[in-house]
């Protein structure tokens, strides 16, 4: 009997498009079946409103969203961080960002507080917060918390 392929939901961050991958070909250089961007890049990248909230509503992998803005100093110190911090955690989380001043409403929306904020979304839901500059092995130690 053929053991079925267990398939993982992801939104493209480019086109917002849903694409389902094998689990096994995660890390193997997944693109979008829409429009070939990578489904799990190698950098944060920046998303908009409606990308985020289509991707925390059905992604299988964590959405860890990295509420920043351009002017803030500890979000500046943080980005390099939370950069290697997304290579280190390639198939177990997919990191992004938004900045909170072009896109205002979002972090009220949020409930965002204060800058910078990690924020991470599991199948839908927010399952941890956490505000402040982190370095790169926190980061990935708080992703990896469950």
């Amino acid at each position: 009997m053929a053991q079925q392929m267990a398939m993982k939901t992801l939104t493209c961050l480019s086109c917002a498009q849903l694409n389902r991958v094998p689990e096994a070909k995660l890390t193997a250089g997944a693109k979008c079946g829409s429009c070939g961007a990578a489904l799990l890049p190698k950098q944060p990248v920046d998303v908009d409103p409606a990308v985020l909230q289509k991707a925390a509503q059905n992604d299988d992998l964590p959405l860890v969203v990295d509420f920043w803005a351009p002017w803030c100093g500890p979000c500046k110190m943080m980005g390099p961080e939370y950069a290697k911090a997304s290579s280190k955690l390639a198939g177990q989380a997919r990191l992004v960002k938004l900045d909170t001043q072009r896109h205002q409403s979002t972090g009220g929306r949020y409930r965002i507080k204060g800058i910078p904020t990690l924020v991470a979304f599991e199948r839908g839901k927010e399952k941890k917060r956490q505000s402040g500059a982190l370095r790169e092995g926190q980061i990935v130690s708080w992703v990896r918390a469950r």
